[in-house]
């Protein structure tokens, strides 16, 4: 089994790290894809990645923590796609963010564009997939890939939609990232989403240490729980534990070519 999006280099996990590590390795999760959110996560990233073979590792500038980046930021993403090309699997977690816009006003959309659409040249140029962060944002995020033509695919995290919406992002060659929300029972339309699309286009997640599962709110959500993920979707869609997990992986694998195990 594989979490496709967990955050393990937040400080959250600094006091007991390896030991959450050790836990998912107990339960049968083979991988971690860690992405970035800000220039200075990176080299940790990259860090906890060369010491844990069981961690990848994506590099990118998430719309939410977008205030101290520059455009240093995105020359010095540049240099480290191509340092680390063949252990970086994708260009992420980028995105737009709606919601924080109006929060701040306004202030920070123009600003969110440039750097989603400069991140998509990086991932273009590098030929790596993405995984892109959404929130109030599909219709801009679906029109933005269209007329910049991009074709690699990569992952909608946390995908939270209709199902017009997945449609149109696996049109686009996209998955979907099924996390957390699917294991609330207000999330109908999300949950109905997961239940009809083809398996080809999931993958698991757990965005730990954020988006608790129902029953969990208000503790640190774990990568351990992707299972809990899992066992969510297959009640979801009527098939097996053990199906959802090889199917997914086998996702996974796909989608991110320039893994290296």
């Amino acid at each position: 089994m594989i979490d496709s999006h967990c955050h393990l280099d937040f400080d959250k996990f600094d006091t007991d790290r390896e030991s959450v590590i050790g836990e998912c390795q107990g339960q049968g999760i083979t991988k971690i894809l860690v992405p970035g959110v800000s220039s200075e996560h990176w080299q940790r990233q990259i860090d906890l990645c060369q010491h844990h073979p069981m961690l990848t590792f994506a590099l990118g500038l998430h719309p939410y923590f977008l205030s101290d980046e520059t455009i240093a930021s995105l020359e010095k993403l540049d240099a480290l796609l191509s340092e680390h090309k063949g252990k970086v699997v994708a260009v992420g977690e980028i995105g737009l963010d709606g919601y924080v816009a109006k929060q701040r006003n306004g202030a920070d959309e123009r600003k969110q564009l440039i750097f989603f659409e400069e991140q998509l040249n990086l991932a273009s140029k590098h030929a790596l997939p993405v995984v892109i962060h959404h929130r109030q944002s599909h219709n801009h995020i679906i029109r933005l890939l269209k007329q910049k033509r991009f074709h690699l695919g990569g992952v909608i995290h946390a995908f939270s939609g209709s199902l017009q919406e997945a449609k149109s992002y696996i049109e686009l060659g996209f998955m979907l990232g099924a996390g957390g929300t699917i294991t609330y029972d207000r999330a109908a339309k999300t949950r109905q989403v997961f239940k009809t699309i083809g398996l080809e286009h999931i993958l698991l997640e757990t965005d730990a240490p954020d988006m608790p599962l129902q029953g969990f709110q208000g503790q640190r959500n774990s990568p351990v729980r992707v299972v809990a993920v899992a066992e969510c979707l297959a009640e979801l869609r009527g098939e097996s534990v053990q199906y959802i997990s090889q199917q997914t992986d086998k996702n996974f694998h796909r989608l991110f070519v320039h893994l290296s195990d």
